[in-house]
């Protein structure tokens, strides 16, 4: 079983230069007719995500716990701090729609 989080962005594009920051790529784009909103799904090492242009899918802004190899990477290249929790290091960044994603990696 999976779960695949769907997070509503404006810009399909733009959302997608900002998760490449992450390390996600595109997997598949989709939209119905020439001008119609775009569905976009991002893939990095089997997490995958998709961004919608729908406004009737994902209302308001969604929240995402991404576990990485290297939170302090993320963290410097998007000049964040980086918190110590119990269960991990961990730093919060939000894309350009004001999706909050947690991007965090296990104590050792």
């Amino acid at each position: 079983m999976s779960a695949v989080p769907v997070l509503r962005v404006s810009d399909v594009d733009r959302a997608l230069a900002w998760w490449a920051r992450l390390g996600f790529v595109e997997e598949f784009r989709h939209r119905f007719e020439g001008t119609e909103p775009r569905y976009v799904g991002i893939v990095r090492d089997g997490c995958r995500i998709h961004l919608s242009e729908h406004e009737g899918d994902a209302y308001g802004h969604g929240l995402v716990y991404l576990w990485v190899p290297d939170v302090d990477r993320v963290a410097a290249d998007f000049g964040v701090p980086v918190d110590d929790m119990p269960w991990a290091r961990d730093c919060e960044v939000t894309d350009p729609d004001g999706n909050r994603i947690r991007v965090a990696t296990a104590h050792d």
